[in-house]
C-alpha cells in the first residue's frame, strides 16, 4: 500500500531522478548499501512519489519461487490459486521491492528474469499462463554488499538487467536532522549520537561485522527521547547490537563514555 504521507527522506544525490526515469521507461532497481541506511525508506518514499503501491518481500535462504509467485491451497474444500506477492504487483501494478535479495537462493531469484528485461512477462507454469507485467509495475531489489561472498552473491545475469543506485551513510548534519526527525530527540542529543555513530564508523577492527547504522542511530534516540540517558542508551541500541565479543563491546562502551563525557548522564 501506498503510505497517505510520505515517508521521511533525505537524498544523498541524485538518486531520486534516477529512480524515477528507471520507473517510467519500465527498468528494474537494483539498490546497494550498507545496512541501516535507509533503502527501505528510500523505496517507500519513492513509491509515494510515483503513486504507487507498494509491495515488500524480506528475502531469506527458503523463499522459494512458489512464495513470489503464488500456490494452490486447499480451501472449504476446493483447491483454489492463491497469488504471491511477486504476481500481485504484476498483477496490479504495483512496486515490488525484494529486500535483501542475495539471501534468496539463485533458483529462486530465476523467475525475475523475464520480469527484468524488455519482456516484463511473469511466467506462472503451475497455471500455464504468462503475465504481462501491468503499467506502473516496478521491480526493485536491494542488497549489503558487505555481505557478499562465492555462496552470497546476485547472479551476473541477474544484476545486468538492473539500474543500480549507490546508498551510503548520510553527512553528519543530514544524519542530525534524521535521527532528531525519525526518534523526537533534542538536537544536541541527536549531534552526540551521530558522533559516536562517526567513531565507529572509523573503527578498523575484526570484531565488528556492521558498522553503526542510522537505523540504530534513531533506536538510540526513540530510547533517549523516552527518559533514558544518553550513555544507557548507546550502549544498548548502538554498541550492543554490533558485537558480541566482549573486548570489543567494552571498547564500543569506553568510546561511547569518551564521546558523551559529562552529558550522558550516570555511569
Amino acid at each position: 500500500m501506498t503510505a497517505s504521507t510520505r515517508p521521511y527522506y533525505v537524498p544523498l544525490g541524485s538518486e531520486e531522478q534516477v529512480f524515477a526515469t528507471a520507473f517510467r521507461r519500465g527498468l528494474p532497481v537494483l539498490l546497494k548499501g550498507p545496512t541501516g541506511c535507509g533503502k527501505t525508506r528510500f523505496v517507500e518514499a519513492m513509491a509515494f512519489d510515483l503513486a504507487r503501491p507498494l509491495v515488500t518481500v524480506a528475502c531469506h535462504d527458503d523463499l522459494t519461487t512458489a512464495d513470489l509467485v503464488g500456490r494452490f491451497l486447499l480451501r472449504g474444500g476446493e483447491t483454489t490459486w492463491v497469488d504471491g506477492p511477486l504476481t500481485t504487483a504484476v498483477r496490479h501494478g504495483a512496486i515490488c521491492y525484494l529486500d535483501e535479495i542475495v539471501e534468496a537462493r539463485q533458483d529462486t531469484t530465476v523467475v525475475l528474469h523475464p520480469l527484468a528485461d524488455h519482456r516484463r512477462q511473469l511466467p506462472i507454469d503451475r497455471l500455464g499462463v504468462t503475465l504481462d507485467a501491468a503499467p506502473g509495475f516496478c521491480l526493485v531489489v536491494s542488497y549489503n554488499p558487505g555481505y557478499q561472498s562465492v555462496l552470497k552473491d546476485l547472479k551476473d545475469s541477474t544484476r545486468q538487467r538492473m539500474v543500480a543506485i549507490e546508498l551510503g551513510f548520510p553527512p553528519p548534519d543530514v544524519e542530525e536532522k534524521i535521527v532528531a526527525h525519525e526518534s523526537g530527540v533534542d538536537q544536541h542529543s541527536a549531534a552526540l549520537l551521530v558522533q559516536i555513530g562517526q567513531a565507529i564508523r572509523r573503527l578498523d577492527t575484526a570484531g565488528l561485522r556492521e558498522v553503526a547504522s542510522t537505523r540504530v542511530l534513531v533506536a538510540a534516540g526513540h530510547l533517549v527521547a523516552e527518559g533514558l540517558d544518553l550513555r544507557q542508551a548507546a550502549r544498548a541500541a548502538v554498541a550492543g547490537p554490533l558485537s558480541d565479543d566482549p573486548l570489543v563491546t567494552r571498547g564500543l562502551f569506553e568510546m561511547i563514555d569518551a564521546y558523551l563525557g559529562g552529558d550522558g548522564g550516570p555511569d
